[in-house]
């Protein structure tokens, strides 16, 4: 999943992008931190990485800020200039941390950007409340702006479909291994569309939407950010089976650990070749045993595989509509930033 050298989308460019953008949508998404409760305030800067427990100011920036981008870049993409956009950014930014405040509760993650979660640091219900005021201020803010209604609609769909994926992912963990009951590939991809595609391709679209565009780039611009979701969430399995501890800030094989339903592992266990891989998985067996197992029945691969088809898919979305072409390499650039990481 490596870019090649000759790509013309380097790392150093969507990086840039991502600075531009986040430079662009800071100012109005701490505007809106602030105008909520002070301890709640304090809770959603903390978990922006922006000061410490007790309000100390940190160095953090609070995260790629993947998602503000896709947003400002659909309205330039569309022809208008990226302030525009900035409400649907803040919007998704603040619905984004909303929903990661909930789900390291659901997750039982006690860390999050090698720091405490909130409710490590502050406790479950004041993380629940955080949760809550992010969500609150991602309507209002979306809901003042030019074409408030449609906007907080398209939210309002992806928000719908992100509970479904949350729903279907905290499921996965009750359903076998093995059997009719078992997590097949189809249905993780359509987990992995609503969990982590929803959000993203909203981004994108309410960029658009609020930049003036037609409905069809509307739409558009919402499939390639799903399927982004796709390949992006499967990359993430697979760092998180095979990934440098050094790079993704994770320990080896953490996912195995667990024993996440991950896509290779579904993928893997597909395959004739999966062998005793059911049964590794039902025991206490060393991780880096299971991990050469998957690999050895081609999970690795058929992930690998998968991701690249929804990057295609992306691809084919984004040449089909008619966008300005300096935005557009941008956001190709970005898109080749998340999901082609090292492995």
């Amino acid at each position: 999943m490596r870019a090649h050298p000759s790509s013309p989308h380097a790392p150093g460019d969507a990086r840039q992008v991502l600075e531009r953008c986040r430079a662009l949508v800071r100012p109005a998404l701490r505007e809106a931190v602030g105008r909520t409760h002070p301890w709640v305030a304090e809770m959603a800067a903390y978990s922006f990485g922006w000061c410490e427990v007790g309000g100390t100011p940190a160095a953090g920036s609070g995260g790629k800020g993947v998602r503000q981008a896709l947003a400002v870049l659909g309205a330039e993409a569309a022809g208008a200039p990226g302030r525009v956009a900035v409400p649907g950014a803040v919007a998704v930014e603040l619905v984004h941390a909303f929903s990661l405040l909930h789900d390291d509760i659901m997750d039982g993650d006690e860390a999050r950007r090698r720091r405490p979660t909130v409710w490590k640091a502050y406790g479950t219900g004041p993380a629940v409340l955080a949760g809550d005021a992010l969500f609150a201020l991602a309507v209002e803010t979306l809901a003042a702006a030019p074409r408030g209604p449609e906007a907080v609609r398209l939210l309002s769909v992806a928000l719908g479909d992100l509970v479904r994926g949350q729903a279907d992912d905290l499921l996965f963990t009750t359903r076998p291994w093995t059997g009719p009951e078992r997590v097949r590939p189809d249905a993780y991809r359509t987990m992995a569309e609503h969990k982590t595609g929803a959000l993203l391709g909203c981004a994108a679209a309410l960029g658009a939407l609020l930049g003036g565009a037609p409905p069809a780039t509307v739409a558009a611009l919402d499939r390639a950010g799903r399927h982004l979701g796709v390949a992006f969430q499967i990359v993430d399995d697979l760092l998180g089976i095979w990934g440098d501890p050094a790079v993704t800030g994770k320990p080896v094989h953490g996912d195995l650990r667990e024993r996440k339903k991950t896509y290779p592992v579904l993928a893997a266990l597909d395959s004739p070749a999966a062998g005793r891989l059911s049964a590794l998985l039902t025991s206490s067996a060393d991780p880096g045993e299971v991990a050469a197992l998957i690999e050895r029945a081609g999970g690795r691969t058929a992930a690998l595989a998968e991701a690249r088809r929804h990057l295609g898919a992306v691809e084919e979305v984004l040449a089909d509509v008619g966008l300005d072409q300096g935005p557009a390499d941008e956001l190709r650039s970005l898109l080749d930033f998340l999901v082609r990481r090292d492995l």
